[in-house]
């Protein structure tokens, strides 16, 4: 179930575009709580939806403290060996998942799985 309606939309998209099972609320890190929204594993890509970017008053994503916060979560993972791709509101359409889908193909086609 997804934890909101952007995550809920992403879903639809990612079965439309036929993509690959993906693991939610994924704990990339083996000592901090941070989760990724969505994660391929043997890509190792993590998928976040930021919502609340267009939100008149700023969301979490871009405020400073959250902003900053969401640095540091996506510096660690990136240090990690993951992928970070980030999608907002206005991503959420096919096109762009189908794109999202045909690279973790291509990653898993390159890696000879």
């Amino acid at each position: 179930m997804a934890r909101s309606a952007l995550e809920s939309k992403f879903l639809l998209l990612w079965r439309v575009a036929q993509g690959p099972p993906l693991e939610r609320e994924f704990r990339f890190h083996p000592t901090r709580k941070w989760r990724a929204d969505f994660s391929h594993l043997e890509s190792r890509t993590l998928i976040e939806i930021e919502g609340g970017i267009f939100m008149r008053k700023g969301g979490r994503h871009n405020r400073g403290t959250g902003y900053a916060k969401d640095a540091e979560k996506y510096l660690e993972a990136a240090l990690q060996g993951w992928t970070v791709l980030r999608l907002t509101e206005k991503q959420l359409e096919i096109g762009f998942v189908e794109r999202i889908v045909a690279y973790l193909q291509s990653r898993n086609d390159s890696s000879g799985t």
